[in-house]
Protein backbone atom coordinates (compact mmCIF):
# COMPACT_ATOMS: atom_id res chain seq x y z
CA UNK A 1 0.00 0.00 0.00
CA UNK A 2 1.62 3.37 -0.76
CA UNK A 3 2.20 5.83 1.71
CA UNK A 4 -0.30 8.30 3.02
CA UNK A 5 1.06 11.86 1.71
CA UNK A 6 1.35 14.68 4.35
CA UNK A 7 3.91 17.53 4.68
CA UNK A 8 7.35 16.33 6.04
CA UNK A 9 6.28 17.90 9.35
CA UNK A 10 3.17 15.78 9.37
CA UNK A 11 4.61 12.40 9.01
CA UNK A 12 3.70 9.36 6.98
CA UNK A 13 1.62 6.12 7.91
CA UNK A 14 1.79 2.99 5.41
CA UNK A 15 1.07 -0.69 5.62
CA UNK A 16 4.19 -2.98 4.72
CA UNK A 17 4.20 -6.00 3.14
CA UNK A 18 4.11 -8.20 5.98
CA UNK A 19 1.11 -6.41 7.12
CA UNK A 20 2.25 -3.95 9.59
CA UNK A 21 1.13 -0.70 10.12
CA UNK A 22 4.46 2.06 9.92
CA UNK A 23 3.78 5.52 11.28
CA UNK A 24 6.93 7.75 11.15
CA UNK A 25 8.15 11.79 11.51
CA UNK A 26 11.36 13.37 10.40
CA UNK A 27 13.06 14.79 13.77
CA UNK A 28 14.83 18.62 13.23
CA UNK A 29 18.07 16.84 12.50
CA UNK A 30 16.96 14.91 9.51
CA UNK A 31 16.84 11.57 11.38
CA UNK A 32 13.27 9.14 10.81
CA UNK A 33 11.40 7.99 13.67
CA UNK A 34 9.43 4.97 13.14
CA UNK A 35 6.40 3.40 15.12
CA UNK A 36 4.53 0.60 14.56
CA UNK A 37 1.39 -1.12 14.53
CA UNK A 38 -1.27 -3.67 13.79
CA UNK A 39 -4.09 -1.23 12.37
CA UNK A 40 -4.07 2.32 10.82
CA UNK A 41 -6.14 3.47 13.78
CA UNK A 42 -2.79 2.12 16.14
CA UNK A 43 -0.50 3.68 14.42
CA UNK A 44 -1.96 6.95 13.84
CA UNK A 45 -2.33 7.85 17.81
CA UNK A 46 1.09 6.42 18.18
CA UNK A 47 1.61 9.30 15.52
CA UNK A 48 -0.26 11.81 16.62
CA UNK A 49 1.58 11.64 20.25
CA UNK A 50 5.02 11.75 18.16
CA UNK A 51 3.45 15.39 16.78
CA UNK A 52 2.56 17.15 20.33
CA UNK A 53 6.06 15.54 21.96
CA UNK A 54 8.25 17.24 19.41
CA UNK A 55 5.73 20.15 18.93
CA UNK A 56 6.15 20.64 22.65
CA UNK A 57 10.19 20.62 22.40
CA UNK A 58 10.60 17.15 23.67
CA UNK A 59 13.17 14.39 21.80
CA UNK A 60 10.98 11.38 20.25
CA UNK A 61 12.26 7.91 20.36
CA UNK A 62 14.79 8.02 23.44
CA UNK A 63 14.59 4.65 24.15
CA UNK A 64 14.27 3.15 20.60
CA UNK A 65 16.93 5.21 19.28
CA UNK A 66 20.56 3.00 18.40
CA UNK A 67 23.78 4.57 18.65
CA UNK A 68 24.30 4.42 14.72
CA UNK A 69 21.27 6.86 14.06
CA UNK A 70 22.48 9.13 16.75
CA UNK A 71 25.64 9.35 15.92
CA UNK A 72 24.32 9.91 12.30
CA UNK A 73 22.37 12.71 13.50
CA UNK A 74 25.21 13.85 16.13
CA UNK A 75 27.09 14.41 13.01
CA UNK A 76 24.85 15.94 10.48
CA UNK A 77 24.56 18.82 13.61
CA UNK A 78 27.78 19.36 13.12
CA UNK A 79 28.60 19.45 9.49
CA UNK A 80 28.16 23.61 8.99
CA UNK A 81 29.97 24.50 12.29
CA UNK A 82 33.66 22.35 11.08
CA UNK A 83 36.11 22.85 8.46
CA UNK A 84 34.94 20.44 5.57
CA UNK A 85 38.16 18.09 6.32
CA UNK A 86 37.59 18.12 9.99
CA UNK A 87 33.96 17.08 8.87
CA UNK A 88 35.42 14.42 6.53
CA UNK A 89 37.90 13.06 9.50
CA UNK A 90 34.92 13.18 11.97
CA UNK A 91 32.87 10.82 9.29
CA UNK A 92 35.89 8.32 8.98
CA UNK A 93 35.76 7.68 12.64
CA UNK A 94 32.06 7.53 13.21
CA UNK A 95 31.13 5.29 10.01
CA UNK A 96 34.58 3.43 9.65
CA UNK A 97 34.89 2.94 13.34
CA UNK A 98 31.95 3.15 15.73
CA UNK A 99 28.97 2.53 13.46
CA UNK A 100 29.86 -0.93 12.53
CA UNK A 101 30.70 -2.29 16.10
CA UNK A 102 28.16 -0.29 18.41
CA UNK A 103 25.70 1.14 16.14
CA UNK A 104 23.30 -1.29 17.02
CA UNK A 105 23.02 -0.88 20.73
CA UNK A 106 20.17 1.68 21.65
CA UNK A 107 21.43 4.66 23.20
CA UNK A 108 19.96 4.31 26.28
CA UNK A 109 21.49 1.12 26.86
CA UNK A 110 24.99 1.98 25.89
CA UNK A 111 27.56 0.72 29.08
CA UNK A 112 30.86 1.27 29.38
CA UNK A 113 31.76 -2.30 28.30
CA UNK A 114 30.49 -1.72 25.21
CA UNK A 115 33.15 1.22 24.26
CA UNK A 116 36.18 -0.95 26.43
CA UNK A 117 34.94 -3.38 23.91
CA UNK A 118 35.20 -1.06 21.28
CA UNK A 119 38.85 0.21 21.77
CA UNK A 120 40.32 -3.09 22.57
CA UNK A 121 39.39 -4.50 19.49
CA UNK A 122 40.84 -1.18 17.49
CA UNK A 123 43.96 -1.14 19.29
CA UNK A 124 44.35 -5.48 18.61
CA UNK A 125 43.36 -4.67 14.91
CA UNK A 126 46.59 -2.10 14.43
CA UNK A 127 44.58 1.05 14.73
CA UNK A 128 47.10 3.68 16.62
CA UNK A 129 46.41 4.89 20.21
CA UNK A 130 46.04 8.10 18.93
CA UNK A 131 43.43 7.52 16.37
CA UNK A 132 41.49 5.19 19.19
CA UNK A 133 41.94 8.36 21.74
CA UNK A 134 40.22 10.48 18.84
CA UNK A 135 37.73 8.06 18.23
CA UNK A 136 36.38 8.83 22.05
CA UNK A 137 37.00 12.24 22.05
CA UNK A 138 34.15 12.40 18.94
CA UNK A 139 31.80 9.80 20.73
CA UNK A 140 32.31 11.44 24.39
CA UNK A 141 31.50 14.88 22.38
CA UNK A 142 28.57 13.34 21.27
CA UNK A 143 27.25 11.46 24.19
CA UNK A 144 27.53 14.80 26.03
CA UNK A 145 24.91 16.30 23.39
CA UNK A 146 22.83 13.57 24.13
CA UNK A 147 22.84 14.40 28.21
CA UNK A 148 22.21 17.39 27.54
CA UNK A 149 18.97 16.78 25.73
CA UNK A 150 18.03 14.89 28.20
CA UNK A 151 18.19 11.33 25.67
CA UNK A 152 20.63 9.88 28.65
CA UNK A 153 21.15 9.79 32.00
CA UNK A 154 24.91 9.94 32.21
CA UNK A 155 27.65 9.94 29.41
CA UNK A 156 29.13 7.02 29.61
CA UNK A 157 32.26 7.49 27.50
CA UNK A 158 33.14 9.32 31.08
CA UNK A 159 33.55 6.78 32.44
CA UNK A 160 35.91 5.22 30.13
CA UNK A 161 39.99 5.56 30.10
CA UNK A 162 41.07 6.38 26.17
CA UNK A 163 43.95 4.53 25.46
CA UNK A 164 47.15 6.28 26.81
CA UNK A 165 49.04 8.06 24.07
CA UNK A 166 51.64 6.01 22.32
CA UNK A 167 55.20 8.02 22.83
CA UNK A 168 57.24 7.70 20.20
CA UNK A 169 60.47 8.81 20.17
CA UNK A 170 61.24 11.71 17.19
CA UNK A 171 64.44 10.82 15.02
CA UNK A 172 66.00 13.07 12.78
CA UNK A 173 68.13 11.68 10.13
CA UNK A 174 71.62 12.78 10.31
CA UNK A 175 73.15 14.30 7.23
CA UNK A 176 75.26 10.92 6.39
CA UNK A 177 72.07 8.91 7.07
CA UNK A 178 69.61 11.28 4.66
CA UNK A 179 72.65 10.80 1.96
CA UNK A 180 72.07 7.32 2.35
CA UNK A 181 68.47 7.52 1.91
CA UNK A 182 68.50 9.76 -1.55
CA UNK A 183 71.32 7.39 -2.36
CA UNK A 184 69.37 4.51 -2.27
CA UNK A 185 65.69 6.12 -3.90
CA UNK A 186 67.73 6.97 -6.80
CA UNK A 187 66.19 5.14 -9.88
CA UNK A 188 62.67 4.22 -7.76
CA UNK A 189 60.18 4.65 -9.41
CA UNK A 190 58.86 7.07 -6.30
CA UNK A 191 62.09 9.32 -5.96
CA UNK A 192 60.68 12.23 -6.53
CA UNK A 193 58.71 11.25 -3.09
CA UNK A 194 61.52 10.50 -0.92
CA UNK A 195 63.68 13.75 -2.54
CA UNK A 196 60.30 16.05 -1.82
CA UNK A 197 60.03 14.71 1.74
CA UNK A 198 63.78 14.92 3.02
CA UNK A 199 64.14 18.64 1.25
CA UNK A 200 60.38 20.15 1.89
CA UNK A 201 59.33 18.53 4.93
CA UNK A 202 56.33 18.26 2.89
CA UNK A 203 53.50 15.54 4.61
CA UNK A 204 52.68 12.56 3.84
CA UNK A 205 49.16 13.53 2.61
CA UNK A 206 50.49 16.67 1.13
CA UNK A 207 52.90 14.86 -0.83
CA UNK A 208 50.16 11.84 -2.27
CA UNK A 209 48.08 14.81 -3.19
CA UNK A 210 50.49 17.02 -5.35
CA UNK A 211 49.36 17.60 -8.62
CA UNK A 212 51.34 18.81 -11.75
CA UNK A 213 49.43 22.08 -11.83
CA UNK A 214 50.50 22.92 -8.92
CA UNK A 215 54.52 22.07 -9.95
CA UNK A 216 56.52 24.91 -11.47
CA UNK A 217 59.48 23.12 -12.44
CA UNK A 218 60.85 26.58 -14.58
CA UNK A 219 60.76 28.90 -11.41
CA UNK A 220 61.36 26.01 -9.44
CA UNK A 221 58.73 26.38 -7.06
CA UNK A 222 55.50 24.25 -6.20
CA UNK A 223 52.24 24.82 -4.32
CA UNK A 224 50.73 22.90 -1.31
CA UNK A 225 46.96 22.79 -1.84
CA UNK A 226 45.48 20.28 -0.47
CA UNK A 227 45.81 16.81 1.29
CA UNK A 228 45.06 12.80 0.80
CA UNK A 229 43.28 11.05 3.47
CA UNK A 230 43.07 7.04 3.96
CA UNK A 231 40.05 6.47 1.94
CA UNK A 232 41.20 8.68 -0.75
CA UNK A 233 39.60 11.62 -0.62
CA UNK A 234 41.32 15.12 -1.25
CA UNK A 235 40.65 17.69 1.48
CA UNK A 236 42.25 20.98 1.23
CA UNK A 237 45.55 21.77 4.23
CA UNK A 238 44.64 21.40 7.54
CA UNK A 239 45.13 25.46 8.10
CA UNK A 240 45.74 28.57 6.57
CA UNK A 241 49.64 28.24 7.12
CA UNK A 242 49.72 24.44 5.66
CA UNK A 243 48.85 26.14 1.86
CA UNK A 244 51.88 27.36 1.56
CA UNK A 245 54.28 28.06 -1.59
CA UNK A 246 57.72 25.80 -1.37
CA UNK A 247 60.66 26.38 -3.26
CA UNK A 248 62.41 23.45 -4.63
CA UNK A 249 66.19 22.55 -4.07
CA UNK A 250 67.87 21.45 -7.57
CA UNK A 251 67.75 17.63 -6.58
CA UNK A 252 64.19 18.42 -6.10
CA UNK A 253 63.36 19.76 -9.44
CA UNK A 254 65.59 16.90 -11.54
CA UNK A 255 63.69 14.02 -9.74
CA UNK A 256 60.37 15.97 -10.71
CA UNK A 257 61.42 15.75 -14.20
CA UNK A 258 62.44 12.39 -14.11
CA UNK A 259 59.12 11.36 -12.26
CA UNK A 260 57.57 13.34 -15.24
CA UNK A 261 59.01 10.60 -17.71
CA UNK A 262 58.83 7.58 -15.35
CA UNK A 263 54.88 8.58 -15.52
CA UNK A 264 55.06 9.09 -19.27
CA UNK A 265 56.01 5.39 -19.56
CA UNK A 266 53.58 4.13 -17.18
CA UNK A 267 50.86 6.16 -18.61
CA UNK A 268 51.89 3.99 -22.04
CA UNK A 269 52.11 1.13 -20.29
CA UNK A 270 48.70 1.08 -18.47
CA UNK A 271 47.15 2.03 -21.53
CA UNK A 272 42.66 2.39 -21.73
CA UNK A 273 43.93 1.63 -17.67
CA UNK A 274 44.99 4.52 -17.02
CA UNK A 275 43.33 6.86 -14.61
CA UNK A 276 44.62 9.93 -12.65
CA UNK A 277 41.85 12.07 -12.60
CA UNK A 278 43.06 14.49 -10.74
CA UNK A 279 47.03 14.80 -12.75
CA UNK A 280 48.64 13.25 -9.85
CA UNK A 281 52.21 13.34 -9.19
CA UNK A 282 52.81 10.05 -7.24
CA UNK A 283 50.49 7.38 -8.12
CA UNK A 284 50.72 3.66 -8.83
CA UNK A 285 51.28 1.97 -12.30
CA UNK A 286 47.70 2.88 -13.36
CA UNK A 287 47.01 6.41 -12.19
CA UNK A 288 45.35 5.66 -9.20
CA UNK A 289 46.44 7.80 -5.88
CA UNK A 290 48.70 5.78 -3.65
CA UNK A 291 47.47 3.92 -1.10
CA UNK A 292 49.36 5.20 2.63
CA UNK A 293 49.12 1.80 4.38
CA UNK A 294 50.67 -0.31 1.64
CA UNK A 295 53.21 2.80 1.26
CA UNK A 296 53.95 2.47 5.06
CA UNK A 297 54.33 -1.53 5.15
CA UNK A 298 55.87 -2.21 2.36
CA UNK A 299 57.76 0.61 -0.18
CA UNK A 300 59.18 2.94 2.27
CA UNK A 301 60.81 -0.01 5.25
CA UNK A 302 62.00 -1.33 1.15
CA UNK A 303 63.86 1.62 0.63
CA UNK A 304 64.85 2.22 3.91
CA UNK A 305 66.64 -1.35 3.94
CA UNK A 306 68.20 -0.52 0.86
CA UNK A 307 69.78 2.13 2.61
CA UNK A 308 70.72 0.53 5.85
CA UNK A 309 69.23 3.41 7.79
CA UNK A 310 67.69 2.41 11.05
CA UNK A 311 63.92 1.94 10.41
CA UNK A 312 61.91 5.23 11.06
CA UNK A 313 58.42 6.81 10.66
CA UNK A 314 57.98 8.36 6.81
CA UNK A 315 56.80 11.33 8.71
CA UNK A 316 60.67 11.75 10.31
CA UNK A 317 61.67 12.83 7.07
CA UNK A 318 59.69 15.73 8.05
CA UNK A 319 61.82 15.93 11.04
CA UNK A 320 64.82 15.45 9.33
CA UNK A 321 64.16 18.43 7.07
CA UNK A 322 63.62 21.14 9.71
CA UNK A 323 66.36 19.47 12.02
CA UNK A 324 68.68 19.75 9.38
CA UNK A 325 67.70 23.27 8.18
CA UNK A 326 68.09 24.45 11.76
CA UNK A 327 71.95 23.11 12.28
CA UNK A 328 72.98 25.38 9.42
CA UNK A 329 71.75 28.03 11.55
CA UNK A 330 68.22 28.65 9.28
CA UNK A 331 66.11 31.27 10.86
CA UNK A 332 63.52 29.58 12.55
CA UNK A 333 60.67 31.44 11.08
CA UNK A 334 62.01 30.41 7.86
CA UNK A 335 61.71 26.99 8.56
CA UNK A 336 58.16 27.39 9.92
CA UNK A 337 56.74 28.33 6.83
CA UNK A 338 58.44 25.87 5.12
CA UNK A 339 56.79 23.09 7.35
CA UNK A 340 53.80 24.79 7.36
CA UNK A 341 53.19 25.17 11.10
CA UNK A 342 50.05 27.44 12.17
CA UNK A 343 52.83 29.55 14.66
CA UNK A 344 56.82 29.25 15.14
CA UNK A 345 55.66 28.17 18.54
CA UNK A 346 55.00 24.99 17.37
CA UNK A 347 58.42 24.61 15.63
CA UNK A 348 60.26 25.77 18.60
CA UNK A 349 58.28 23.36 20.86
CA UNK A 350 58.66 20.11 18.15
CA UNK A 351 62.58 20.81 17.65
CA UNK A 352 64.70 22.56 20.48
CA UNK A 353 64.68 19.24 22.90
CA UNK A 354 65.46 17.49 19.41
CA UNK A 355 68.89 18.96 18.55
CA UNK A 356 70.84 18.79 22.00
CA UNK A 357 73.82 18.91 19.50
CA UNK A 358 72.32 22.88 18.88
CA UNK A 359 72.05 23.28 22.31
CA UNK A 360 75.30 22.23 23.27
CA UNK A 361 76.97 24.88 20.08
CA UNK A 362 74.52 27.39 21.88
CA UNK A 363 76.24 27.53 25.12
CA UNK A 364 79.91 26.48 23.29
CA UNK A 365 79.00 29.72 21.75
CA UNK A 366 78.13 31.82 24.37
CA UNK A 367 81.04 31.03 26.67
CA UNK A 368 83.31 32.24 23.87
CA UNK A 369 81.21 35.36 23.88
CA UNK A 370 81.57 35.72 27.78
CA UNK A 371 85.45 34.68 27.98
CA UNK A 372 87.55 37.14 29.89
Amino acid sequence: MAKTRRANSEGSIWKRSDGRWVAAVITDNGRRISRYGKTRAEVHTKLQALLREREIGLEVDTSRQTMGDFLVGWLLSRKNSLRSNTYLRYHQLIHIHAIPEIGKIKLAKLRPHHLEKLYAKKLDSGLSPTTVRHLHARIHTALEQALRRGLVFRNVASLVMAPARAYTEMRSLTPQEAKKVLKAARGDRLEALYVLALTSGMRRGELFALSWSNVDLENGTLKVAGALLADGTIVPPKTLKSRRHVALTKLAIEALQRRRIIQLEERLAASTEWDNEFDLVLTNLVGNPLNPSNFSARDFPALLRRSGVKRIRFHDLRHSTASLLLSLDVHPKIVQELLGHSTIGVTMDIYSHSMPSLQEEAVTRLDTLLAP
